[in-house]
């Protein structure tokens, strides 16, 4: 069994920073592409950030420059430290791991955190 646990979310100023982590335990022979995905109410889940195993990147046009992602693949962690929060960030954060695991090797599957709350108020 896969898990995604995430932390770090919580209440903060605009312009303040937090930093969301999420450690994947189980049992997993290899991961992917790790990364964070948002979702405010009455909206979509969006990506904000994603890491690839190597390192190559992604983010969100919203994000870039304020968001940087990174993982310890010793740890199978991903971090998201988030500068310069602004209102519009305001949203559940949900953890994303694209990975194989031992109960179906032959395959990548997608896992979930539960998700964590982020809100920053103006």
């Amino acid at each position: 069994q896969v898990q995604l646990v995430e932390s770090g979310g919580g209440l903060v100023q605009a312009g303040g920073s937090l930093r969301l982590s999420c450690a994947a335990s189980g049992s997993i022979l290899s991961l992917n592409v790790m990364g964070w995905y948002r979702q405010a109410p009455g909206k979509q889940r969006d990506l904000v950030a994603a890491i690839r195993s190597g390192g190559t990147t992604t983010y969100a046009d919203s994000v870039k420059g304020r968001f940087t992602i990174s993982r310890d693949n010793a740890k199978n962690t991903v971090y998201l430290q988030m500068n310069s929060l602004e209102p519009e960030d305001t949203a559940v954060y949900y953890c994303h791991a694209n990975l194989r695991a031992a109960v179906d090797p032959w395959r990548e599957t997608d896992y979930w955190g539960q998700g964590t709350q982020v809100t920053v108020s103006s």
